[in-house]
């Protein structure tokens, strides 16, 4: 093998090595971005946990607040609302319980119908006041609370009502049949309609 020849393959394995160097720089530079993204991404979905489990408590508190507020209102010996987050599916669900001396109770299926009439108006006003923009300040209620027994508990809820239309500004529109007396319902509502048929004609009338 001639000298000319060995230098040839000499410049060659410089240029495979500089070439192997090279790539091996990229290869490390990218390792290090990789390694640096690796970090943004994990300190982002740390963030990402933080705040979704804040903003679960605090949709914990504000509804089991009004709820449990608003049942307590009503009856003499209530429920309370317990709100729970759970995964289910790799999916974020709420799951709602009533709670009474530290036992917890389906809410559809082992009390009476008042009582989730009133937690259903509470949970409404809860997610109409959640809402970000607000939509129109006017709630429209067909016979909320039908399965509500009892002249006290119908009273109470009017009273309920007027509190949380002062104080959220919000206009309630309610279709009611009547549950306690007439004075009562009058003195109650800002205006009262009573509509009655007569020979199939509708006829609506202000009290």
């Amino acid at each position: 093998m001639t000298i000319q020849l060995l230098r040839q393959r000499l410049e060659q394995s410089k240029g495979m090595r500089l070439q192997v160097e090279k790539s091996l720089t990229l290869l490390t530079t990218e390792i290090i971005q990789s390694k640096r993204s690796l970090r943004r991404h994990e300190q982002a979905r740390e963030i990402v946990r933080e705040v979704g489990l804040k903003t679960q408590q605090q949709l914990q508190f504000h509804i089991s607040d009004i709820t449990s507020v608003a049942l307590d209102a009503v009856f003499d010996d209530p429920y309370a609302l317990q709100v729970e987050f759970v995964q289910r599916r790799n999916k974020t669900e709420c799951d709602l319980y009533f709670v009474r001396n530290d036992e917890k109770t389906d809410p559809l299926s082992a009390s009476g119908g008042g009582v989730v009439d009133v937690a259903a108006f509470a949970l409404r006003i809860a997610s109409w006041s959640m809402t970000k923009p607000r939509t129109m300040n006017v709630m429209i209620l067909d016979e909320p609370f039908k399965h509500l027994k009892g002249a006290n508990a119908n009273q109470r809820v009017l009273n309920i009502i007027n509190e949380i239309s002062k104080k959220l500004k919000i206009q309630i529109i309610m279709v009611s049949d009547e549950r306690i007396s007439r004075e009562d319902i009058v003195a109650s509502a800002e205006r009262v309609f009573e509509v009655s048929i007569n020979n199939r004609k509708s006829k609506v009338e202000v009290i």
